[in-house]
């Protein structure tokens, strides 16, 4: 939880970035008010970051990992350049009647294809190479992910990943049954010592890892 100085900061922060958009707003509120978890949705900083890491990758093909609300694939998908495409899944099927019809009415709609199902059995057919990847499923496979997207990413290709500092509890002992903080210190553990990339961690918002393979 951010406490009131953390909270002026961000204030702050949002105030001297670019504005977010009125379509991306409407969505931020509309996952609020209809979805069960809407803090999983990337909002305005991580948004317009997301947007500009594009940017200055100029990818041609992304994958996300993790739709939800579809606010990160909008961000994504706002940042590549004609003839761009983002392949987004999400596992959840209850999610589509949602997710969808904020996709294929949005301003990117013609750069984004929204997928149903398990990234980890459909991605690995697809006869594609990425040039970037944003991974924010569950947090119990981000080995798994991790390794099928390195398989699938160019050389010099981005995996950025989401919830890598996981609210601060990467500092505590998870109980047994927290798979998902366990989950998230094994990819943390095992990035850190993967010579086969390079790797930063940025605290913003729950803590995004930038990997870049070699």
């Amino acid at each position: 939880m951010m406490n009131a100085d953390d909270e002026l900061l961000e204030t702050y922060i949002l105030a001297h970035i670019d504005e977010e958009e009125e379509y991306l707003q409407a969505l931020y509120r509309d996952t609020h008010v209809k979805l069960m978890r809407p803090r999983m949705a990337s909002g305005h900083l991580q948004g317009r970051m997301l947007k500009m890491f594009v940017e200055m990758i100029r990818p041609k093909q992304i994958l996300e990992i993790g739709t939800y609300s579809g606010y990160s694939a909008i961000c994504l998908a706002e940042g590549l350049k004609e003839g761009g495409m983002l392949h987004t899944f999400e596992i959840n099927d209850e999610q589509e009647d949602f997710t969808r019809p904020w996709l294929e009415k949005s301003p990117v709609a013609n750069k984004i294809k929204f997928y149903i199902g398990d990234a980890l059995e459909l991605v690995p057919s697809m006869n594609i190479i990425f040039d970037l990847a944003f991974v924010d499923g569950d947090k119990r496979k981000y080995i798994e992910y991790y390794e099928m997207v390195l398989a699938k990413l160019s050389d010099g290709g981005y995996l950025i990943a989401d919830n890598t500092l996981w609210d601060g509890h990467v500092l505590e002992k998870p109980r047994n049954n927290d798979y998902q903080t366990i989950g998230i210190k094994k990819f943390n553990d095992y990035i850190a010592l993967d010579r086969r990339v390079e790797k930063v961690i940025l605290p913003l918002r729950d803590g995004l890892t930038i990997i870049r393979k070699k």
